[in-house]
């Protein structure tokens, strides 16, 4: 692949950089550290203003009209500022599947309010390697001209702030299908749940929920195909925006070590200490690596699963090597919950687990890839 990067992403980037270093200070943070916010509102009304929240949907709905890299570029900066956000939720879960498979009357309904940031979406967090979701489903079953839902569903991100939610479903016949659910819907209860990091990741309970034709996402048993679209995307968000963690991280970790003294010199001169932060960039170089190809893959609607995976792996891996590497090379400072650098390593670990961990990812690929050996004959 090319790796230059265009005009319009690079550009992106500035802009979404500007936003959040202006928003998104260690004091800032801390209020929602302190559950005293649900994510930064004021934070995320300029995102949307600034057109960077609609960026990858069509401008007939208020969007950019731009692609997938341009979108990874705003994750990459919300990793660098550990900003709490409903992108990610609203963005990747909720509007890009309708954008791709819903309706018109979906797109129509719920794409405009998105882009203009009004309306919050989400949906359940299915990375193809993460694991949970494919035996914890909700049932749906056919009831008259619509269906019905029963059962829980786990892992939503900001499910009590989305006006509605991307919800995969197991049918009678063991097919999955995708359906786009009102948060008002009658027999729905949330409970709010919090991951590692602090950011919701909420239960919803569907008690006979009743769902109409039309709030079907695609067809009738498409919903695997949907929802793996979706968990690709997904993981490359969680990908970019451990790029932007990881990077950050090493920064305050550059600028600690050289500011603290010991022995009567700054630490970073130590041979340790120097060799562990190098292996810690090249690291994080790696992964911006396969973060580009991802995406790049993905914008230029080709196949995409190894190089996601290979994302996935590198998030997973350098995000434990690197988060540790920063917080041991902050001495006693790294195990204080109120240090900055604590929030950067609690963000990574949430990260690692939503992937699912190295080696479960390790393991998916290479049983595709011994698959793809069965099927060509060697």
């Amino acid at each position: 692949m090319d790796f230059t990067r265009s005009e319009e992403s690079q550009s992106i980037q500035e802009l979404a950089a500007q936003i959040f270093a202006d928003q998104s200070g260690d004091e800032a943070l801390k209020r929602f550290d302190r559950h005293e916010i649900a994510y930064h509102a004021e934070l995320w009304k300029l995102l949307a203003e600034a057109g960077l929240i609609g960026v990858a949907l069509a401008e007939e709905f208020g969007g950019s009209g731009l692609g997938f890299t341009e979108l990874c570029a705003v994750f990459e900066e919300q990793g660098r500022h550990v900003a709490a956000l409903p992108l990610l939720a609203t963005v990747v879960l909720g509007a890009l599947p309708v954008a791709e498979f819903g309706s018109d009357a979906q797109r129509a309904k719920w794409l405009p309010g998105v882009a203009r940031g009004e309306v919050l979406l989400s949906g359940a967090l299915c990375c193809p390697d993460a694991g949970g979701h494919a035996d914890r489903l909700p049932h749906a079953s056919a009831d008259g001209a619509g269906w019905r839902l029963d059962g829980t569903l786990d892992r939503v991100p900001y499910g009590l702030e989305a006006a509605a939610i991307v919800v995969p479903a197991r049918g009678d016949d063991g097919a999955m299908h995708v359906f786009l659910v009102a948060a008002d819907a009658a027999g729905l209860r949330r409970e709010r749940q919090r991951g590692t990091n602090h950011e919701p990741l909420d239960t919803l309970t569907f008690d006979g929920v009743k769902l109409a034709a039309g709030d079907l996402i695609g067809k009738p048993g498409e919903g695997a195909c949907i929802a793996e679209w979706i968990g690709t995307r997904a993981a490359t968000a969680l990908g970019f925006v451990q790029l932007g963690v990881l990077s950050d991280a090493l920064r305050r970790t550059a600028a600690h070590t050289v500011e603290r003294k010991q022995f009567g010199k700054p630490v970073a001169g130590f041979q340790a200490v120097s060799h562990r932060a190098a292996d810690a960039y090249i690291d994080i170089e790696a992964l911006r690596s396969t973060a580009w190809q991802a995406a790049w893959r993905m914008s230029e609607r080709l196949p995409a699963e190894a190089a996601v995976a290979s994302l996935a792996w590198w998030a997973c891996e350098a995000g434990h090597r690197v988060s540790h590497t920063c917080q041991h090379l902050h001495g006693g400072a790294g195990a204080d919950l109120d240090a900055p650098i604590h929030r950067y390593f609690l963000w990574s670990r949430q990260i690692e687990l939503c992937l699912g961990g190295s080696n479960r990812v390790l393991a998916r690929f290479g049983a595709s890839l011994s698959n793809q050996t069965i099927e060509i004959g060697l």
